[in-house]
């Protein structure tokens, strides 16, 4: 999907609310088996704010990311258009980084959108999903077959 304003330009009071929304977040985590807490926050095209946790399983693969909590919670809620999306967890010396799965998913709405990776201090890094996820497959690839 096209997305009119260039990922960079998500305005300051945004990217405040998007890393204190993913930190709030986090703290909703269910994440017995691996105590890796994960938040995210989603910020659709009009201004609204998504959250997501993780939420883990007994059966591991059936487990979910904060990402895609976020994202389907949005999806769900009718909007389809977003302009950034932040995520962290306890890690003070990394960023936390969408998984390949995550990654995919944000994908299917767009590439020139921000991804705010951040540490536990509050300090973050931003890249588009094109960054994070190059040469990458869209639903535009589904309509190049005859």
């Amino acid at each position: 999907m096209a997305h009119k304003r260039p990922a960079c330009a998500v305005e300051a009071k945004y990217i405040k609310e998007l890393l204190l929304s993913c930190q709030e977040a986090k703290k909703s985590a269910y994440c017995p088996y691996s105590r890796f807490p994960v938040g995210a926050a989603l910020l659709t095209e009009d201004g609204k704010i998504f959250s997501g946790c993780n939420v883990e399983n007994a059966s591991y693969p059936l487990s979910i990311c904060a990402e895609r909590t976020a994202i389907q919670k949005a999806v769900s809620e009718g909007y389809k258009d977003f302009r950034a999306i932040a995520v962290t967890s306890d890690m003070e010396d990394d960023y936390s980084s969408p998984c390949g799965a995550c990654r995919q998913v944000m994908r299917e709405f767009g590439t020139d959108w921000a991804v705010y990776m951040t540490k536990s201090t509050g300090a973050f890094v931003v890249k588009t999903v094109q960054e994070l996820l190059p040469d990458s497959f869209g639903p535009e690839d589904l309509q190049k077959i005859k």
